[in-house]
C-alpha cells in the first residue's frame, strides 16, 4: 500500500457554524493503482486531498482528525520541513487551472528547470538537460519553444501538459490530478488522458483523479471511491462500481450520465447537497434518496463490507438490521 488515508476530518468556520468539509474520511491507494474520487461539487473531493497534502489553508481550515500514511509517514503529523521535501519528490499535484497554476511572469523552463534542480540535486545544466527529456516525453516536439514561453503565450492543452511536466519532476510515487481536464476541449482532454495513462503504465506511478466525469472514470480507474457530504459512501473496483453501483447516490450518479447517442430523458438525483453545518440525522443522503426507511433516519450507517472487496455506507446492505427487524 503507498498511502492509507484514516480518519480525515477537515473543518472551516462559516457565519451558520463549522463545515464539515471532510468527515471521517478514509480509504487507500496502492503502488501503480489510479482510484478516482467522485461526487457533486461540495462532497469534499478536493478538500480531501488538499488536507492529506497539507495544503488547505490554515486558518481558516483546521485539519481536526486523521492519519495519511505515505511509505509509512504520516503526512499529517511530519513537520513542516520534511513535508516540503515529500511533496514533489513522492507525491505531486496537477491542478484543474493550468494557468493559475503556473508563474504569470516567469518562463515554463526556468520554472521546470528551477523546480528539477530543488527535487533531483542536480546542477542547472542537468536540470536542464533532464527538463528537456521529460518535456519530449510528454508530447512536447520543441522543447526549447515550450521552455521560452510564458503561460499566457501557449494553448490551455500544452498549459496542462507544462503543469504535468512540473508535476513528473521529482519522479513522484502518487500524482494528484484534480479534475485535470474539466477546462480543456475535446481534442485536448483525450490528449491528456492518453498521456497519462501511458505515463502510468511506463513508470507506475499511481493516480489519485479527483473527477465528476465517469468517462474519465471508465477510462482510467481502478478502483472508484464516491463522495457525498463529506463522507466516503461507496468503495469499490470501476467496473464493477459503473455496471453495479451499491450505493442510491453512486447509482443516481450514473443514471445521470448519457449513454451514447440515447435519447432517453436524463434522471436526475432531486435535491441538493444538505447544509454542511447542519447535516440531516441519520444519513447524510437520506432526505434525496428513494429507498429511503426508518433506520435511515434513526443513526448514521457504517461502511459495510461487500463481496469482491467492495464497501458501502448504506443500511441497506445490513444484514444485522434485518435479523433484528
Amino acid at each position: 500500500m503507498l498511502l492509507d488515508i484514516q480518519g480525515v476530518t477537515t473543518t472551516f468556520p462559516s457565519a451558520s457554524g463549522i463545515v464539515r468539509a471532510v468527515n471521517d474520511v478514509s480509504f487507500s491507494i496502492d503502488r501503480g493503482e489510479v482510484v478516482a474520487v467522485v461526487g457533486e461539487s461540495g462532497s469534499g473531493k478536493s478538500v480531501t486531498a488538499l488536507s492529506v497534502t497539507r495544503l488547505v489553508p490554515q486558518p481558516p481550515a483546521t485539519i481536526e482528525a486523521g492519519r495519511a500514511f505515505l511509505d509509512g509517514e504520516d503526512l499529517l503529523a511530519l513537520p513542516p520541513a520534511q513535508l516540503r521535501k515529500r511533496l514533489g519528490s513522492k507525491i505531486a499535484m496537477l491542478f484543474q487551472n493550468a494557468y493559475a497554476a503556473l508563474h504569470p511572469v516567469r518562463r515554463v523552463g526556468d520554472q521546470l528547470v528551477q523546480t528539477v534542480m530543488q527535487l533531483r540535486g542536480v546542477s542547472r545544466s542537468e536540470a536542464r538537460t533532464i527538463a528537456h527529456s521529460i518535456l519530449t516525453d510528454i508530447g512536447f516536439s520543441d522543447p526549447e519553444d515550450i521552455m521560452g514561453s510564458f503561460a499566457f503565450q501557449i494553448s490551455a492543452g500544452d498549459a496542462q501538459r507544462a503543469m504535468l511536466a512540473l508535476a513528473l519532476a521529482g519522479q513522484p510515487d502518487l500524482l494528484i490530478a484534480d479534475e485535470p481536464t474539466s477546462l480543456l476541449d475535446a481534442i485536448a482532454q483525450d490528449e491528456i488522458l492518453t498521456l497519462l495513462k501511458q505515463i502510468q503504465e511506463r513508470t507506475g506511478m499511481a493516480i489519485w483523479m479527483i473527477t465528476h466525469d465517469f468517462g474519465v472514470v471508465s477510462r482510467m480507474a481502478d478502483r472508484v471511491v464516491v463522495m457525498y457530504a463529506g463522507r466516503v459512501v461507496e468503495t469499490g473496483a470501476a467496473k464493477a462500481v459503473l455496471q453495479e453501483p451499491l450505493h442510491p447516490y453512486s447509482q443516481g450518479l450514473i443514471a445521470s450520465v448519457p449513454a451514447g447517442l440515447s435519447h432517453e430523458e436524463l434522471r436526475q438525483i432531486p435535491g441538493e447537497i444538505p447544509d454542511l453545518t447542519a447535516l440531516p440525522s441519520g444519513c447524510s443522503f437520506r432526505p434525496r434518496c428513494p429507498r429511503a426507511f426508518g433506520a435511515c433516519a434513526a443513526k448514521l450507517p457504517g461502511t459495510i463490507d461487500q463481496p469482491g472487496g467492495r464497501q458501502a455506507r448504506c443500511w441497506l446492505y445490513d444484514t444485522t438490521l434485518e435479523a433484528a427487524e
